[in-house]
């Protein structure tokens, strides 16, 4: 039954006008009974399909298919989709020990274990993106690229596109909307100990497709959103999904140009605002003045400037507004 299914969901996607269960029964080889049941089987898989008196009509879906995601920098086979695990940096990370083929994607309808930089928990309801990238650039770690800003302008372009909106970058891995928080970014490197070099790279992102307002905990509600969070999505997940990285795979392709560090900067609201953060255990207070090409923060404080390094520092508040 599950090759039925998928067979129909497949003749339906290629036909833009209605198909007969008689039509799909006989193009199969299987009975009308076969067809209504794998018809009700997509339904539960949340696939949207019309259900019409004379057949029914495929319209675009918010399930994550890896077929719809690939394209060529990024092959179908190595698109990994759960229901649910605990996190997909873990999973990224055990499939490099397991020598996956790369670049290689995992995504989760939801999961259990969930975290951000320093470990933090959030968030995780079905039907958002929950994703981890798997590559393997074999490089130093000073001749890495930077990911964690390159994936940055990469989601920020892909939001602009879909909401028609301006999204912001609290730097150094987030992404805001409204003034509100819409997306994490988690970038972790795994090094070879003989080499020296860095087999691996993970870059995690947890982006809210669409939740309403009222659904977040009430400690989020007002520092959280989502891209759609009122109206329906004008996008796919799998569209959006796609976007994201076909951007980050151009920016990467693109290196040595430094343009990308341009567009950070502008979207950067961190920028010319006074921001609390603590350091080595002491707390400071000062103006964000520059981001640096290295992507270093410079914060001029009563201590003098002082250069931050996305590792070392978690800015606390921007103009006094706290920050998660």
């Amino acid at each position: 039954m599950r090759g039925t299914k998928y067979k129909v969901l497949a003749l339906l996607k290629q036909s833009k006008a209605i198909v007969s269960g008689e039509a799909l029964a006989k193009e199969l080889h299987v009975s009308r009974t076969a067809v209504w049941k794998a018809i009700r089987d997509l339904d539960k898989m949340g696939y949207q399909i019309d259900h019409l008196a004379n057949g029914y009509r495929f319209i675009s879906s918010n399930v994550l298919e890896a077929e719809e995601i690939a394209f060529s920098s990024l092959l179908s086979e190595n698109i990994l989709i759960e229901k649910s695990i605990d996190s997909t940096m873990n999973v990224a990370k055990l499939a490099a020990m397991n020598h996956q083929a790369t670049p290689a994607l995992f995504l989760t309808e939801t999961q259990s274990g969930g975290r951000g930089r320093y470990g933090r928990p959030f968030f995780s309801p079905e039907g958002q993106i929950y994703m981890t990238l798997l590559l393997e650039p074999n490089q130093t770690f000073a001749e890495l690229p930077q990911y964690t800003l390159l994936t940055a302008v990469a989601v920020a372009l892909a939001i602009d596109e879909a909401t028609g909106k301006s999204c912001s970058i609290k730097w150094v891995n987030d992404l805001f909307l409204d003034g509100k928080k819409v997306c994490g970014i988690l970038s972790e490197a795994m090094s070879d100990f003989e080499t020296g070099q860095i087999s691996h790279v993970t870059i995690g992102i947890g982006l809210n497709f669409s939740i309403k307002p009222e659904a977040f905990p009430q400690e989020l509600q007002t520092i959280a959103t989502s891209l759609f969070p009122e109206s329906s999505p004008t996008i796919t997940r799998n569209e959006l999904i796609q976007n994201i990285w076909r951007n980050f795979f151009e920016l990467l392709d693109g290196l040595p140009d430094t343009a990308y560090l341009d567009y950070y900067r502008n979207k950067s609201f961190v920028i010319g605002k006074v921001v609390n953060f603590t350091q080595r255990g002491v707390n400071y207070t000062g103006k964000a003045l520059r981001i640096t090409d290295a992507g270093e923060l410079v914060v001029q404080t009563t201590a003098g400037e002082m250069t931050l390094s996305s590792g070392e520092v978690s800015l606390s508040t921007i103009d006094g507004k706290q920050l998660k």
